[in-house]
């Protein structure tokens, strides 16, 4: 007799939401601003998060909380390790690159993504329907697995299955020999005895595993001390628009250091730095979570400052309107508080299209004696 889930299992009791013992909510974590929005010097928009710095095995940095999430896409490059031996010699660079990708779903990505298998393996695929994330012009598309932002990830993923003589159905499931063998590869960057509090299905149907800001920022750690193991650390430097694509945060860091920092970002805010850096020996690993989900605007200019600290030139990202935007000096270790002051958030020329300001007391109110 087959066995149904409870819908209890499934929905939540309470709309306050449900407390769940070593699972902290977004209410208990202790989140910081970590940069604020002003107009004429009020504070408008305040963008809450948390940020970890780590070299080796040893926190650097924690500000914001030690917050528990999911790695989300920023682990794909972990994921490709599995199959790092079986695709170094049966793909180019570009495939290898389109592989740890997150990319826009443009023409470039879709023929990529589709030369790794042969045309009737393309049906095996199992990533969402998808528009292209950045589209112009009138678009008249239908939504096609090819455009989901994962379609490189997974298409690589079926050639090693293949490669490795795995059976291929079911290559999304956490029982599958894929999340099996992943979870050997994060054992190798945390520890034997790293066990994840919950596994969940990641927006592109593959098993995301929650992890702290610190358990990501010691992996990426590892990725930069390791970047000579495989083909995956040049791959991405070789080819940073397949990465992400046009204006996409990751590809532009990437473009920016000189092949000494690569960068993937992850849904819901997360941003991921493996930096080559000369007072970090052991790797340099730096985790960028927003409270709110995805802001990519506001993540940029965190990731200007601490980039600019370490001696990194990112631009800023396009300007905002009528607002400046002003960073914590949290999101960097004290010693490099005075550094980060001088790296500015807006650009000479920054158009200030609102160039009227008034104090409140050089305003006439109307009634008042002239």
């Amino acid at each position: 007799m087959s066995e149904f889930i409870d819908e209890k299992d499934v929905y939540p009791d309470d709309p306050f939401g449900e407390s769940s013992e070593g699972i902290p909510t977004g209410r208990d974590v202790e989140w910081e601003p970590l940069v604020d929005y002003r107009r004429n010097g009020v504070s408008e928009n305040t963008i809450h998060g948390a940020v970890a710095w780590f070299s080796g095995a040893r926190e650097i940095h924690s500000f914001g909380g030690n917050v528990l999430c999911y790695g989300r896409s920023m682990m794909k490059p972990f994921y490709i390790k599995v199959f790092a031996r079986e695709l170094a010699e049966t793909t180019d660079w570009r495939q290898k690159a389109i592989s740890v990708a997150s990319h826009n779903g443009s023409a470039e990505h879709v023929e990529v993504a589709q030369s790794l298998l042969s045309e009737n393996e393309w049906g095996l695929m199992q990533t969402p329907l998808d528009l292209p994330l950045v589209q112009f012009g009138r678009q008249v598309r239908r939504p096609r697995r090819w455009y989901n932002n994962s379609s490189g990830h997974h298409a690589a993923i079926l050639k090693g299955c293949r490669l490795k003589g795995w059976n291929r159905a079911g290559y999304t499931l956490p029982s599958h020999k894929v999340f099996e063998e992943y979870m050997q590869v994060v054992k190798r960057y945390l520890g034997d005895d790293f066990k994840p509090k919950r596994i969940a299905r990641d927006g592109d149907g593959l098993p995301t595993v929650a992890m702290t800001v610190s358990e990501l920022a010691r992996c990426y750690a590892g990725l930069a001390k390791n970047r000579a193991e495989d083909w995956i650390w040049e791959s991405m430097i070789r080819y940073p628009d397949l990465v992400g694509g046009f204006n996409r945060l990751d590809t532009t860091v990437i473009k920016s250091c000189n092949g000494q920092v690569i960068a993937k970002e992850g849904a819901d805010g997360l941003l991921g730095m493996g930096i080559v850096h000369p007072d970090y020996p052991e790797g340099l690993g730096i985790v960028i979570k927003i409270a709110h989900g995805w802001n990519p605007q506001a993540t940029w200019y965190i990731a200007r400052g601490i980039l600019g600290v370490l001696g990194f030139t990112l631009r800023n990202p396009y300007p905002l309107r009528r607002q400046k935007a002003f960073l914590v000096p949290g999101v960097v270790p004290t010693k490099y508080v005075e550094t980060l002051r001088t790296i500015p958030t807006w650009d000479e020329w920054d158009p200030d299209i609102d160039r009227w300001y008034y104090g409140a007391d050089a305003v006439t109110v109307s009634g008042s004696e002239q």
